[in-house]
């Protein structure tokens, strides 16, 4: 059992953000589910969104942001968020992030939904360089400690106390270290969710491997509430390539003059769809090509930047035009076959504006939240300002209440007394296959009820399988995801059934139309 003041439960932007915010006065503790920067962070290409150019105002971001989210957005947490955003970003200069810079000011690129430039960005490694940034500051500091290779199992809450109660707080949580395959409890009196989204239960995803849902579905089977699980963002550009699987093309290649073509035709197509063309929002995008591939019996389209100068492209995405480069593909003379993805989960634990979930001593923030930011569609770029804001909000919240959160009792260790070691880990990459497959085919970017049904029905089928699995054998880092995809694949399944309408990223072609009153899905654990 190891004790700190906060413990968090994931190192990237939120959790690390948190983490900075605190370790002036507490010791803090960070869980990492294997290394440090192998979270969604790291992977980020775009950039931040904030209001930094002439003639841009907060109205506008959060005009934006609100359109994007098809009206679900909670307004006041918009107008909460992008205010901080200037800040946040000036923080992370002072941090040593190496934003991009032209005469003098920083460069501002612009994305899909945006009406005005207001992306900062480090080339096209915008995550990575902040990745970077807070994890070299956390390390420098002597009241953060940083652990890796802990895959968390659940939330240690009142019901595992030596002395049993029903109060519902949580204490920490029970992980498994990788390296030595022990299971440990790591108390403290507040405990900070940022696990990142779920996107690694579809087959298609642009998320890291350990986009497993896990802080999610551990949330859920402790008590909290959880909402909008529905709006799963499908990036529109990833890359298709038989070799490499999951490399984003970013939003701002689009936003930076590409063309998407029909391969077949040569033409764009996104004047049949929208307005706006490539920049239209992302489930707009997605939908188009989609629909396009479907309609041509493709196997992607194309992404064409090479109208413009080389020199651009190379500058502006160093990254990706190397990357490409060692794919056989030019960016600067070709163009790039793409298709749709996973790639952000809007729905999440309910979190109010400092962070707080439903269960006494348990915060939350980022991927893993529903704040009310995003709605039923994220705007781009708003992702990485969520972390920073809610990071720093849950850890003011603790710094101002700390009297009121009370030191945690002694908590009972795991128990491996009655399981063994499984002779059939066959069954774990079964299941997860079929998971991933049958969400892909069944709750993607275009639904449908009995679609959705059948995906209940195979939910149905593989819960008993994996809880009596779960129930005889000794805890492996596979079979704890494989335990939280399900749940997770559940609460998007259940939450789709719910929504009797198409909004944002939820579309149907059972209810095509948009209900006049937005609402949230919430949905409640049982008792």
């Amino acid at each position: 059992m190891t004790q700190s003041d906060v413990l968090i439960v994931g190192s990237g932007a939120a959790g690390l953000t948190a983490a900075l915010n605190l370790a002036d006065r507490f010791t803090v503790t960070v869980l990492a589910k294997g290394a440090l920067n192998e979270g969604s962070t790291a992977w980020a290409q775009g950039g931040i969104a904030a209001v930094l150019e002439p003639g841009d105002t907060f109205e506008h971001h959060v005009e934006d942001t609100m359109v994007a989210g098809a009206g679900l957005n909670d307004r006041a947490i918009v107008e909460f968020v992008v205010e901080r955003a200037p800040a946040a970003i000036a923080r992370l200069r002072a941090l040593g992030v190496p934003f991009a810079e032209e005469g003098g000011a920083l460069h501002l690129t612009r994305e899909g939904g945006h009406s005005h430039r207001r992306i900062v960005h480090v080339a096209d490694a915008t995550g990575w360089a902040v990745q970077e940034a807070l994890q070299r500051a956390a390390e420098a500091h002597p009241n953060i400690t940083l652990v890796p290779d802990q895959v968390a199992i659940d939330l240690a809450t009142s019901r595992h106390e030596e002395r049993y109660s029903g109060a519902g707080n949580v204490w920490g949580v029970y992980a498994i270290d990788r390296r030595t395959g022990a299971v440990e409890v790591h108390t403290a009196r507040a405990t900070i969710l940022s696990t990142g989204g779920a996107g690694r239960t579809y087959l298609f995803s642009t998320a890291p491997r350990g986009a497993t849902g896990d802080g999610i579905a551990m949330a859920w089977r402790a008590g909290a509430r959880v909402a909008n699980m529905e709006f799963m963002q499908f990036h529109p550009t990833c890359l298709y390539h038989l070799e490499v699987k999951n490399f984003l093309i970013t939003e701002a290649v689009r936003g930076e003059g590409g063309h998407l073509i029909n391969p077949t035709t040569g033409r764009r197509f996104m004047p049949w769809y929208d307005d706006r063309l490539e920049l239209a929002p992302r489930d707009v995008v997605a939908r188009a090509i989609d629909a396009e591939i479907k309609r041509y019996g493709l196997d992607f389209v194309h992404l064409d930047i090479s109208h413009m100068p080389a020199d651009f492209v190379r500058a502006h995405f160093p990254n990706i035009h190397e990357k490409l480069l060692g794919l056989g593909i030019d960016m600067t003379t070709q163009p790039i076959p793409v298709v749709p993805a996973q790639h952000y989960t809007c729905g999440g634990i309910v979190v109010d504006r400092d962070g707080r979930t439903d269960l006494p001593g348990l915060y939350a923030a980022g991927e893993c939240t529903q704040s009310g930011l995003h709605g039923a569609n994220r705007l781009a770029s708003n992702s990485l300002l969520e972390c920073f804001v809610f990071g720093e909000a849950a850890a003011q919240h603790i710094a101002q209440h700390w009297e009121a959160l009370p030191p945690p009792p002694a908590v009972r260790a795991w128990d491996e007394s009655r399981v063994t070691d499984s002779d059939e880990e066959v069954v774990i990459k079964q299941n997860w296959t079929e998971i991933r497959r049958f969400m892909w085919n069944y709750v993607g970017i275009v639904r449908t009820t009995k679609r959705l049904e059948r995906a209940q029905h195979r939910i149905d089928l593989l819960r008993s399988e994996v809880e009596d699995y779960y129930g005889h054998f000794r805890v492996t880092p596979d079979l704890i995801e494989l335990r939280n995809l399900l749940q997770v694949a559940e609460l998007i399944v259940r939450s789709a059934l719910h929504r009797h309408e198409s909004r944002g990223l939820h579309y149907t072609l059972d209810w095509p139309e948009t209900l006049d009153a937005p609402a949230d899905t919430v949905l409640v654990p049982r008792a």
